[in-house]
């Protein structure tokens, strides 16, 4: 895999993860407020942030994986040591 489809790949995972993440808090914010407003109680609530929050959490994963964290972390402690 080249550099190029490489760094698609990279922004099409984060653009998916910042999609998802925008519509997860709209509709949640929807179901809040139908909550408290019809139904006195938050079990839809919990049960919708929860399941979808498990595929929030996966495509944050997939767009901002451990590694490059790793990664950056050894460069700055090697800049420093070479200060």
């Amino acid at each position: 895999m080249n550099l190029r489809e490489e760094a698609e790949r990279r922004v099409d995972a984060k653009i998916k993860f910042q999609e998802n993440l925008y519509k997860y808090l709209i509709v949640n914010t929807i179901i809040a407020i139908i909550c408290i407003i019809f139904l006195h109680s938050f079990w839809l609530l919990a049960f919708v942030m929860f399941f979808w929050g498990i595929e929030i959490v996966d495509d944050f994963f997939k767009a901002y994986p451990l590694r490059d964290y790793r990664e950056r972390m050894i460069n700055k402690e090697l800049s420093k040591m070479g200060d």
